[in-house]
């Protein structure tokens, strides 16, 4: 049993429910939202709160309202709370506690073929529970408000967080057959250079770790570059030059050649980064759990091995 804050014997059980929801979304529109009320009511109750406590509960963040020290022990008390609600009915119908709203930001890439099929296969067992996904490639950020948990490329530098690593994937240079046939394909990384470049945005790359083709063939000129790894894929099919894709992405497509493969095998990690309260949440920890099986049981076609089955 958590030890409530000092003066939680007397806060008011819905005060401590409205600060739960901001803790979780970051913003008190959002978590108006959630509970039917408006932002003024939200606001004037945290700050009640914030009275009966003694001091302040939340702090303003670049990304968000984050839980001071007081306010996460108070929000460890609203988690009791809600507990205990949910607990009123079972004798008449075991309530599923895996429901509910939970926010990932990941990859595209990441999003489509490892989060999406395993969380359809999750809510076939919980259907209350909703997922909401953010597409975004960068760092592993340090206030994450609002999310539940990140997946990220690369190991990440992070505080007050807890970081798993989920697996690796493989990225390849890749061009569409009708390239390859009309401007000849490279036989080493030399001849790269006549050929033009389908990636990221170089100016807008966050990852370190995503700098290979650059750094290896600092001669190749962009072509079409993008934020999106689809993007990306489908440039590259359609003859915009030569993509430095994850081939787990490229093997679905027979119109693609790999091409220097004992040059250009790029080996990086998918790391999970969650707020040190997220795993107590059961639909947040049955998300996590699903993302790591399913990121094992796709492990050869991450890393390009075999194809991804559709």
């Amino acid at each position: 049993m958590n030890i409530p804050p000092r003066g939680a014997a007397t806060a008011n059980p819905d005060d401590l429910l409205i600060l739960l929801a901001v803790a979780r979304s970051g913003r008190f529109t959002t978590a108006a939202e959630s509970l039917g009320l408006n932002h003024t009511t939200v606001s004037r109750r945290i700050t009640a709160l914030e009275t009966t406590l003694g001091g302040r509960i939340l702090s303003r963040t670049p990304g968000g309202w984050e839980p001071t020290d007081l306010g996460r022990r108070a929000v460890r008390a609203a988690e009791d709370v809600e507990t205990a609600v949910a607990t009123i009915h079972e004798g008449e119908e075991e309530a599923d506690q895996i429901a509910g709203v939970v926010r990932i930001s990941a990859t595209d890439g990441f999003s489509a073929f490892v989060v999406a099929p395993a969380v359809a296969q999750l809510r076939r067992k919980h259907p209350r529970l909703s997922v909401e996904i953010v597409n975004v490639t960068r760092r592993a950020l340090q206030h994450r408000s609002g999310l539940d948990l990140e997946v990220v490329v690369g190991e990440p530098q992070v505080h007050r967080a807890e970081a798993i690593r989920l697996g690796d994937y493989t990225l390849g240079m890749y061009a569409s057959r009708d390239y390859l046939d009309e401007f000849g394909s490279p036989a080493c990384i030399a001849e790269l250079s006549a050929h033009p470049l389908v990636y990221f945005v170089d100016s807008m790359l966050q990852v370190d770790d995503l700098d290979a083709p650059r750094r290896l063939v600092p001669g190749m000129l962009d072509s079409l570059s993008s934020t999106n790894v689809f993007v990306h894929v489908e440039a590259t099919r359609a003859g915009a030059g030569i993509g430095f894709l994850p081939c787990f992405m490229a093997s679905r497509h027979p119109d693609l050649v790999r091409l220097l493969p004992d040059d250009f095998a790029e080996r990086l990690p998918y790391w999970m980064v969650l707020r040190p309260d997220s795993l107590r949440q059961p639909a947040v920890a049955a998300v996590a759990d699903a993302l790591r099986r399913r990121t094992a049981a796709v492990h050869d076609a991450l890393l390009g091995i075999v194809p991804l089955e559709h």
